[in-house]
């Protein structure tokens, strides 16, 4: 029995206090009305109306009842409501990720877009994984969206535009290679390299040592760091370099720190770059993923410098699991 479409029913005879005028109003006939009130009634086990052939009236137990159906058919309207902006994506839970190496100032600029972007019933859940960590999440179904690195498996995947931020090297104040307007990744040659985690990024980390070598930079070493402050003083206390993308007022991040001793320069040629695109599952590309989206799109173009890329490599390589260590 559907306890809803009966209650309308049953809340139509009553105002109405007209069979023919609430069938009406309900677009339906009136012998199927009058069954509904029938079946309403040997359900709840009371008369709701005295028919007579002029008019309905309200019963004693009918008008008790009326005024807890009219609260049964607007929480029901809600609920409905709440529902429809759920699937729109315009409120519930959004699971989200980002990656560790953005700046502070790209994320914020990210939350205050998406918050911005009339999303004010989701509760965002933001979580820093690595691109290894968010595809995990994906393939157990514990993440809506997430900004990713590429190259990586995107199976199952759709993805917004990919964006590329070009990389330059962080190095020591002294270096011979500091003095350079733009620094070949050959005349790095005898430094150690500083590079993230390859658990967070396994194809990605192999495609940068692998351009690193074909331009003449094989490190001697390859020191793991992920944060700011720990890089910088690996550069510092090593004499080793580190990649790192250029922000908006032309510094790298890094070297934005009051500790002296280290410079950022450009790569000759630009030949390392992270590429970025927002990925969530196939099929779930909502109103909230989309917000999501727009605003991390937004967010690396203003504050990372981040600009379209035009990719001449496939972004699908083989699974990630090939590449997990």
């Amino acid at each position: 029995m559907d306890l809803v479409r009966h209650l309308e029913c049953f809340v139509a005879v009553a105002e109405e206090s007209h069979f023919g005028r609430a069938a009406a109003r309900l677009g339906m006939a009136q012998p199927p009305l009058s069954q509904r009130i029938q079946r309403l009634e040997r359900y709840l086990g009371v008369r709701l109306f005295e028919r007579t052939s002029r008019q309905v009236a309200l019963t004693e137990p009918g008008a008790l009842l009326l005024a807890e159906a009219r609260e049964v058919l607007a929480r029901s309207e809600a609920f409905m409501a709440t529902a429809r902006r759920i699937r729109d994506g315009e409120t519930g839970l959004l699971r989200a990720a980002l990656p560790p190496d953005l700046s502070g100032e790209t994320v914020a600029a990210l939350l205050a877009g998406f918050t911005g972007a009339g999303t004010s019933g989701l509760e965002l859940e933001l979580h820093e994984l690595s691109t290894a960590q968010q595809l995990e999440r994906f393939a157990a179904h514990d993440l809506d969206v997430g900004l990713i690195h590429h190259p990586c498996d995107v199976s199952g995947l759709e993805l917004g535009p990919v964006l590329r931020r070009e990389l330059g090297v962080l190095l020591p104040r002294g270096a011979a290679a500091a003095g350079l307007g733009e620094v070949p990744l050959a005349s790095l040659t005898g430094h150690d390299l500083i590079l993230f985690p390859r658990a967070g990024a396994p194809a990605v980390y192999d495609d940068l040592l692998t351009t690193c070598a074909r331009n003449g930079y094989t490190p001697p070493a390859v020191r793991h760091a992920q944060g700011a402050s720990f890089v910088r003083g690996l550069v510092l206390s090593t004499e080793a370099v580190a990649l790192s993308p250029r922000d908006t007022h032309g510094h790298a991040q890094e070297d934005a720190a009051p500790e002296g001793g280290v410079v950022w320069r450009p790569l000759s040629g630009a030949p390392l770059a992270l590429r970025h695109s927002v990925a969530w599952p196939a099929g779930r590309g909502d109103a909230a993923v989309s917000a999501f989206a727009d605003a991390a799109t937004q967010a690396l173009r203003g504050t990372a410098g981040a600009t379209p890329d035009l990719p001449s490599r496939p972004l699908h390589l083989r699974p990630a699991s090939e590449y997990w260590l």
